[in-house]
């Protein structure tokens, strides 16, 4: 939506991470978000440091490969310098086109996207919850890149390192209409 984002920066923000889109969970179409061009300058030109995420839903190496193509393509004119996001989540039940993705290629998957963005110049990370983190992830396999964490707890109760912790998805920023989520980046020295 409309961001007042150098209210944002006057609230004390340092970086936004947007959406640059996503993959339809029952269709598999790439669909770029219709305020992704808009906030990716605005941002940038208040003064914040500007990342993004892809909502993935792919299913096989190769959708992951176009997905980081979309992604690349998207962000070319804009001031990225903050990391690029592979954020799959499991959307729906059973009839959902990522029901029966294994861990294996799922993590080729995050692995693939996060290889393209790299070659590409950007810093990679991968978006998990401490399910995805346990049960669909195999985290040593992707330790080459940068974690971001999603917990809404006091603390986060994962075993595993992780570079940036999401750990309220109801925040409130002034300059954002509604709840929004809020993080902490760790940068490493």
């Amino acid at each position: 939506g409309v961001v007042d984002w150098p209210a944002v920066k006057a609230a004390g923000a340092d970086f936004a991470m947007l959406r640059v889109g996503f993959r339809g969970y029952g269709t598999g179409a790439l669909v770029e978000d219709n305020a992704f061009a808009q906030n990716a300058a605005d941002a940038a030109n208040a003064g914040l440091t500007v990342g993004v995420y892809f909502y993935s839903q792919a299913v096989t190496e190769e959708e992951a490969a176009e997905e980081a193509a979309f992604v690349l393509n998207a962000i070319r004119p804009y001031r990225v310098t903050f990391p690029v996001v592979f954020d799959w989540e499991i959307v729906g039940g059973s009839d959902a086109r990522t029901y029966t993705v294994s861990r294996a290629v799922l993590c080729e998957s995050a692995k693939t996207f996060c290889s393209a963005v790299e070659d590409a110049g950007y810093d990679a990370m991968i978006y998990f919850t401490q399910y995805l983190g346990y049960r669909k992830y195999i985290l040593r396999q992707l330790s080459d890149y940068e974690f971001w964490y999603a917990e809404y707890e006091a603390k986060p109760r994962i075993v595993f390192n992780f570079d940036m912790w999401q750990y309220s998805s109801t925040g409130s920023v002034n300059g954002i209409d509604g709840d929004v989520d809020l993080n902490i980046y760790f940068r490493k020295n």
